[in-house]
């Protein structure tokens, strides 16, 4: 199998061509599939501890939730049993549970009045409905043209090219903050929805951002992604130096961040073509800059395997814990640049962060990755309780064999998985 955009240059003996490859992948995301079933409650979806099971006084939340839904609607198009259902559940949590009936757009807890509205967890309601759509679930619909109401009334700002980043729940009190974590995700909704509704905008949209963060704000600082800016995109490098264990906006800088822009800028280049829309000749100097910025920085940068999670002003190494979504998203742009170039280079990185995965996340035990483990490789929870959620995981086991553009829901909606 090879990408439409590169279809003569993949070696024979890349592992994603060979059948025993393409059934481990198989595998592996059929147990992370049913893995996080566990994870359904009522009024949504949450996470489950080290061993599988429900935390004591678990509550749903919505980031998962969508996660959730995402991710068993991209089930559901390969005709996996039992995954409509979920789909449905979280729907309905969706337009129920975490919705602010009062003033509109989603809270992370829905017994927390005091929520913030974030452009995070916005983005990934309109990936879910937008995937639910290719399905048919019930309300998706509806769902969609919510979230797309949301974005386009609060978060997204045409000035700046830019998604603003929270708001109190009346939507007053806009936060002075452009993250560069919410604008990625909301680069991987807006090409999805440019698939699903088929307007364009969405990849105009997309490619400011991704001008914005990666050409400009990247290439600035020798293609490290900065994480932290204010309203005028003014970066603050001492942003959360008090904390800088947190999930979402850990101080300094996060190489797994480095490697995920540069396979979405790929993809983004691949779907401004697929369009016939023009396309920046940076693109793939970019996201190969990004991704070789990422592995210096982040991989191995303590003597010890595994990307970790956050390294300092100076590139040195700051929180050496190993997270289970960074190691996912270098080897989703490692295959996905070996897609693109045809250089083995990537697939020798690619082969070397399933090795660290197979032999140190994945739990032969009780099931799923481990969220996060130390640089020895034991299981940790310092930033991240439980075991981690479906999604970054499974698309690792989807991306190698998919092209890079269409958004996956909707390639798979149109090809299916070559396995």
């Amino acid at each position: 199998m090879t990408d439409r955009l590169s279809p003569t240059l993949l070696s024979r003996d890349s592992w994603i061509r060979r059948p025993s490859h393409r059934a481990w992948l198989e595998m592996q995301g059929r147990r992370l599939l049913d893995f996080s079933k566990g994870g359904c409650i009522d009024g949504g979806f949450t996470g489950l501890d080290l061993e599988g099971t429900l935390p004591e006084n678990a509550k749903p939340e919505a980031t998962l939730t969508a996660r959730c839904v995402h991710a068993y609607a991209v089930a559901e198009l390969q005709g996996l049993p039992g995954s409509a259902p979920l789909v449905a559940h979280g729907i309905h949590a969706l337009r129920t549970n975490f919705r602010d009936d009062a003033h509109g757009g989603w809270q992370h807890f829905a017994d927390k009045d005091n929520d913030r509205k974030q452009a995070y967890l916005h983005a990934f309601v309109a990936l879910a409905a937008s995937s639910a759509v290719l399905i048919g679930a019930e309300g998706a619909g509806d769902l969609l043209r919510d979230a797309i109401e949301q974005i386009e009334t609060h978060f997204w700002s045409e000035e700046e090219g830019v998604m603003r980043e929270s708001f109190a729940p009346d939507w007053s009190d806009e936060e002075d903050y452009r993250g560069a974590n919410s604008n990625m995700h909301s680069t991987e909704a807006f090409m999805a929805l440019a698939d699903v509704t088929g307007d364009v905008k969405w990849l105009h949209r997309a490619r400011r951002i991704v001008t914005r963060f990666v050409h400009e704000l990247a290439a600035a600082e020798g293609f490290a992604m900065p994480e932290h800016f204010n309203r005028n995109l003014t970066l603050m490098r001492d942003y959360h130096s008090d904390k800088p264990n947190d999930d979402l906006r850990p101080y300094g800088m996060t190489p797994g961040h480095f490697v995920e822009w540069a396979h979405l800028t790929l993809k983004l280049e691949a779907a401004l073509l697929r369009h016939g829309l023009a396309t920046p000749e940076w693109m793939l100097h970019d996201a190969q800059a990004l991704f070789e910025t990422g592995m210096n920085t982040g991989w191995n940068a303590d003597g010890r395997p595994g990307m970790l999670y956050t390294i300092n002003w100076e590139h040195g190494p700051h929180n050496r814990s190993r997270i289970h979504w960074a190691q996912a998203e270098a080897l989703t742009a490692a295959i996905n640049l070996y897609k693109r170039t045809g250089n083995p280079h990537y697939e020798h990185w690619y082969r070397m962060i399933w090795d660290y995965i197979d032999t140190t996340l994945i739990d032969r035990d009780f099931g799923s990755w481990f969220n996060e483990v130390s640089p020895e490789g034991e299981p940790t929870e310092t930033i991240y309780k439980g075991k981690g959620d479906l999604y970054h995981a499974y698309q690792a086991t989807l991306a190698p064999m998919m092209p890079l553009a269409p958004s996956l829901a909707t390639a798979i909606e149109q090809i299916g998985v070559p396995y």
